[in-house]
């Protein structure tokens, strides 16, 4: 039954993968870049109020369904190893979860968080941002290149 349904949840995860990875991407090429031309506190008020607003339905499946799709094309590709295609759904799997919802909660989430708690007007403040700034981007391009790679991976293993 898995084996039927493979090539249309490798479609729905490359599909998924284009998403997420095209919303890190303009994060990482001019939402950030114009969020660090703010003051200090209007930065900060400016992406704690993006980081609330993110958690919508759509953003979540996007980057946590595909996640959990991505968990069920790896055990396809195990399974199904002797298959065409079996080790680039592999590759694009294991990329994607990693890279995306894996690296979002243990290093982006956390960063937001402590964004969330800083006085925006404080001199902590000023060192938190940053220090965010710095972090935070440099997460967000894994999740942009990963999210991408994880694309191009279900692409070839479509193929």
């Amino acid at each position: 039954m898995i084996a039927i349904l493979l090539p249309t949840l490798t479609f729905i995860a490359a599909l998924g993968s284009g998403v997420v990875g095209g919303v890190f991407f303009a994060f990482s090429n001019f939402v950030m870049p114009a969020l660090a031309r703010l003051p200090v506190a209007g930065g900060i008020a400016a992406m704690n109020s993006i980081n609330v607003t993110v958690i919508t339905p759509m953003f979540m499946t996007a980057l946590f369904g595909t996640g959990l799709i991505c968990l069920v094309l790896a055990a396809g590709a195990i399974i199904g190893w002797s298959q065409p295609g079996s080790f680039w759904l592999l590759a694009g799997a294991l990329i994607y979860v990693v890279g995306n919802p894996i690296v979002t909660m243990v290093f982006n989430v956390p960063l937001n968080d402590a964004l969330a708690a800083v006085d925006p007007a404080s001199a902590n403040g000023a060192t938190v941002w940053t220090t965010y700034l710095r972090e935070w981007v440099t997460w967000n391009h894994v999740r942009t290149i990963t999210g991408i790679v994880a694309l191009g991976c279900f692409i070839v293993a479509l193929r």
